[in-house]
């Protein structure tokens, strides 16, 4: 049953004697919660927030609805590493409640200085009319994890030419000075993304308009990340409302990026080439960056969508997080690869390896099964049509990852992956790979898949719900001879 409003938007504290306690007995014995994913502990997980380092560890933030699982009132819900791979859970980092942000702490990043960690975040508001009214809020977080909001917001008020529907502030210094980018929708309803700049972090300055060659993408750009590497200019952001164009664009919203020159700070001209989506799988949103201590950079998304229901909705909790990644460019690409750190979860009594020629058949081998791992595996396809592999697989259940030789497509298909997902979007998802060799490295948890393709060319992120009983592993080649090279190691 859907919450009525005054449901949605009521603090934690508000909740009805023992409400916490049922969700988190019906949370606890849901068999789709993750092994090694960053998961809520009741309630609704959605965009990561304020991914930083600060004091030693890894900080990351999410957009956390602790009573149920639709969007309702939004805290930041706090988690830290030391490693990327191990993560621990905080508590609450930023607490919905001031006149600033009495209807949810909305996204936004972290950055240190002075000592303390600021997180810059949209304090999200209604008047009696329920229209909404965005504040660009502050708040510091010292050494022992103790949160202070700023008593003021930092920009009260959405310029000239633009809509309520502005948000999700992304901090980063250059030189001595701040900036923030925003998401933004212009007051014709196309989306774009807006430049502040700061001395201090307290006192902001709008610049005006990132200069993109995209006049009308989308009627909202959110989470919007500037980075630069490699010598490029990077902006990743979520626009909504594209059309799905052949294997493009088929969620109901995106995630992708631009690659060009570095953004002129004082004109805002970004000189960019074309916009390619981050993900090819089904439940990939909201990513944010950051800058590890020894200068890599790492992207963390939400494993989910807006406006879509999943399984574990009955079951009082709702989405995960992926596992970070580092990014790199090669060309006009931008190539994700786990974190190095992942090894550490490999363990080497669990470790199973398979080498094997396959001939129109499908085959399965000793230790390849369970319900979290990793798995590589190498694929020459000599003369197959189609090579892949089936995992998560029952008598009656499987997800598969295959490559079509013919067509030169790789293909996600979760149409017989278990308890059925929203129809709205299809059942597979594709993209063209040219390649004779295909090199698979996938991360399997209980109720989702990242499948790393050719080394971090193309990812496919993807929620799947199997019943606990399908662990086989099975992988095949049709309509011809394939190598295969598999290694695994469970969790």
């Amino acid at each position: 049953m859907k919450m009525t409003r005054e449901q949605l938007y009521r603090r934690i504290e508000q909740a009805e004697p023992g409400e916490i306690a049922k969700l988190e007995a019906q949370v606890n014995a849901c068999s789709w919660r993750q092994h090694y994913h960053i998961q809520p502990v009741t309630g609704l997980l959605n965009d990561p927030n304020g991914f930083s380092f600060y004091q030693g560890y890894y900080h990351l933030f999410y957009q956390w609805f602790p009573l149920g699982t639709e969007h309702g009132m939004k805290y930041w819900y706090h988690t830290r590493s030391s490693d990327l791979v191990h993560w621990e859970n905080v508590g609450i980092g930023i607490e919905p409640g001031s006149p600033y942000d009495s209807h949810g702490a909305y996204s936004g990043s972290a950055i240190e200085k002075d000592g303390v960690l600021n997180l810059l975040y949209t304090g999200n508001t209604r008047d009696e009319n329920w229209i909404r009214h965005p504040y660009q809020c502050l708040a510091m977080m010292d050494e022992n994890n103790v949160v202070t909001k700023y008593e003021q917001p930092v920009v009260s008020n959405v310029p000239s030419g633009y809509t309520e529907h502005f948000r999700d502030p992304k901090v980063w210094q250059h030189d001595n000075e701040y900036y923030f980018i925003i998401g933004a929708q212009r007051t014709d309803e196309t989306g774009c993304a807006v430049l502040y700049r700061s001395a201090d972090l307290k006192q902001w300055e709008f610049l005006g308009e990132i200069g993109t060659a995209l006049s009308s993408f989308g009627y909202m750009w959110e989470c919007p990340d500037y980075l630069e590497l490699d010598g490029k200019g990077v902006l990743i952001f979520s626009p909504q409302g594209i059309q799905a164009e052949e294997d493009r664009y088929e969620n109901i919203y995106q995630s992708g990026y631009l690659i060009g020159e570095r953004l002129d700070l004082e004109s805002r001209a970004f000189e960019h080439g074309p916009f390619h989506e981050l993900d090819r799988g089904f439940d990939f949103y909201a990513p944010q960056t950051m800058e590890s201590p020894d200068g890599r950079r790492i992207m963390v998304a939400w494993m989910g969508l807006p406006e879509q229901g999943y399984p574990t909705d009955n079951n009082g909790w709702a989405h995960c997080l992926t596992i970070p990644r580092q990014l790199s460019i090669h060309g006009d690409k931008l190539i994700q690869q786990p974190v190095q750190e992942m090894v550490k979860l490999r363990k080497q009594e669990q470790h199973a390896e398979a080498r094997a020629t396959l001939n129109n058949e499908s085959r399965a081998f000793e230790g390849f099964n369970g319900i979290a791992y990793e798995l590589e595996c190498e694929i020459s396809a000599s003369d197959a049509d189609i090579v892949g592999i089936e995992f998560r697989a029952s008598d009656t259940e499987k997800t598969v990852i295959q490559y079509d030789r013919l067509q030169r497509k790789v293909v996600l298909d979760r149409s017989h992956s278990g308890t059925e997902l929203s129809q709205v979007n299809g059942t597979t998802r594709k993209c063209t790979l040219d390649s004779d060799v295909i090199k698979l490295r996938m991360f399997v948890d209980s109720s989702s898949v990242e499948i790393f393709v050719n080394d971090g060319q193309e990812v496919f992120t993807s929620r799947i719900f199997p019943s606990q009983d399908s662990q086989g592993i099975r992988f095949f080649a049709h309509g011809g001879k394939a190598d295969f090279k598999a290694d695994i190691w469970n969790y």
